[in-house]
């Protein structure tokens, strides 16, 4: 996983809404379309950015496909700028 890959996922809200609505349990992709003004194929255009950057699982179940959030690397990008931020010891921020 690239900080890129998931900053750029990170940076549209839509992204950001799909990954909040995935906080509470995996959806479908047509449960998650369903939530949207926009068209089926612009949804999967955003879960297939949230997938390449490692941001959410998916799984195929017959002819579904369900997403879940990936929440490690939301930690993992959280403890990065927790430590750039620092702890404001030694003069440092």
């Amino acid at each position: 996983m690239g900080y890129s890959e998931t900053f750029k996922a990170l940076n549209d809200p839509v992204r950001r809404q799909i990954l909040t609505m995935l906080k509470k349990g995996r959806m479908s992709a047509g449960d998650i379309s369903k939530t949207f003004s926009m068209t089926q194929a612009t949804v999967s255009y955003h879960l297939k950015l949230l997938k390449e950057a490692d941001l959410v699982f998916e799984e195929k179940e017959k002819n579904f496909i369900y997403y879940s959030l990936n929440a490690s690397v939301i930690e993992e990008v959280m403890l990065w700028l927790a430590d750039l931020k620092g702890d404001g010891k030694n003069g440092q921020n």
